[in-house]
């Protein structure tokens, strides 16, 4: 185009609206109206859209919300034998195992899954010994949130951490592979599919998966919930709320307090329960 020809009437209304329309975002609500605008806009698609708000509400999330509690926690004994090592590892099918002193019940390390493989695939002339492959565990506590867990992972090159109450005991445990759900959704494996709907943290609150069914949720707390027509503890919630809730909403329906956990621009992944008016024990 000749530098001397005028600029088309497009170009010129497209500069003049970026010049006296365009507002600054200054605001996480303003960012994801932003995202929903250049979704439906197709500049980006619903799975980025969804890996971007993840990413975000990693600062609004705590460790204690998506931990696997002291209950569900798999550990060896210092003391173990090369067999017992085995046959845990074999029988949880997980790549990292916390070693725990039976006696103060305290953390000593990290054994990988893979350090008894290559001692299996040696000359076994000697016992295994732990104590040679302990890796150091990190320890963190309940509050801390998963954007700043995820920069722990990172810059110390781990993919466990030990999670503590705040008495100094072992309240649970919580993987790197915990915070990237939270961003990319769930990541299912073989063994996932064994693992349970509900899980009792013990301090009368409960992770529940959104796509429980109402059915299973009345079996595991021994009540009937009046949901009407929908067959999922998300529908029930959602029922409740009348639109879908954002992260760190609450509600109390029928005698329980629901917490959004997880949550996109379409479902929700992740609650909290508890029984309403609970008192958390220590």
């Amino acid at each position: 185009m000749n530098k001397d020809q005028p600029a088309p009437a497009q170009s010129f209304f497209k500069k003049l609206i970026k010049r006296f329309f365009y507002t600054p975002i200054n605001s996480k609500d303003g960012l994801l109206c932003a995202l929903k605008e250049a979704e439906q806009s197709h500049i980006i698609d619903s799975h980025s859209r969804n890996i971007i708000e993840g990413t975000l509400q990693l600062e609004n999330m705590e460790v204690r919300d998506v931990m696997v509690p002291k209950s569900k926690m798999v550990t060896i004994d210092h003391n173990a034998s090369t067999k017992d090592l085995l046959d845990i590892m074999i029988k949880s099918a997980h790549s990292r195992f916390p070693i725990i002193d039976s006696k103060n019940h305290k953390i000593q390390g990290i054994i990988l899954a893979k350090d008894l493989l290559n001692y299996l695939a040696g000359d076994k002339r000697h016992e295994f010994n732990d104590k040679e492959y302990l890796r150091s565990s990190i320890l963190v506590p309940e509050s801390k949130t998963l954007g700043a867990l995820l920069r722990d992972f990172q810059q110390k090159k781990s993919h466990m951490a030990i999670v503590m109450d705040e008495y100094g005991e072992i309240a649970g445990l919580v993987t790197l592979e915990d915070v990237l759900e939270q961003i990319v959704g769930e990541i299912e494996d073989e063994h996932d599919l064994e693992e349970d709907n509900i899980i009792d943290f013990g301090d009368g609150r409960y992770l529940l998966k959104a796509n429980t069914p109402i059915e299973e949720f009345n079996e595991f707390f021994k009540v009937t919930l009046t949901t009407g027509n929908v067959d999922t503890v998300a529908g029930f919630v959602i029922s409740g709320f009348t639109k879908l809730p954002e992260q760190m909403d609450e509600i109390s329906l029928q005698g329980f307090d629901f917490k959004i956990l997880k949550t996109d621009s379409r479902r929700i992944h992740l609650l909290e329960v508890s029984l309403h008016n609970h008192i958390k024990t220590a």
